[in-house]
């Protein structure tokens, strides 16, 4: 597997997240409050709300535009909401962040 570095895991605060540009669209890079790290394509299934504003908690975001919860693990609509984002693998060395480049083409397909 291809891995794009996009940072270090200090640039993005506990509990919060990073928008990240590519050419196959945003990824919302996210940091857990015990430095899990998790991304998922910036755009809520529901109305396209940036998740990478929303409210972190656990493994979790709460969209910003109209609070539906997304699972940050699988990328589904959690309660009664439904629709999924895609998740993109995410590897830690040390400090360092890659996201697969494969997971990024494959969306674009």
């Amino acid at each position: 597997m291809n891995w794009i570095s996009i940072g270090s895991i200090s640039d993005i605060p506990r509990r919060g997240a990073r928008c990240v540009a590519t050419p196959e669209g945003k990824v919302a890079v996210f940091r857990t409050q015990d430095d899990q790290v998790y991304a998922i394509d910036d755009h809520c299934p529901h109305k396209g709300g940036p998740l990478s504003q929303g409210i972190v908690h656990g493994t979790s975001v709460t969209c910003p535009l109209h609070n539906w919860v997304i699972s940050l693990e699988t990328g589904k609509a959690l309660g009664a909401d439904e629709g999924a984002v895609r998740t993109i693998p995410v590897r830690v060395e040390g400090e360092r962040l890659f996201i697969a480049l494969e997971a990024l083409a494959s969306r674009a397909a």
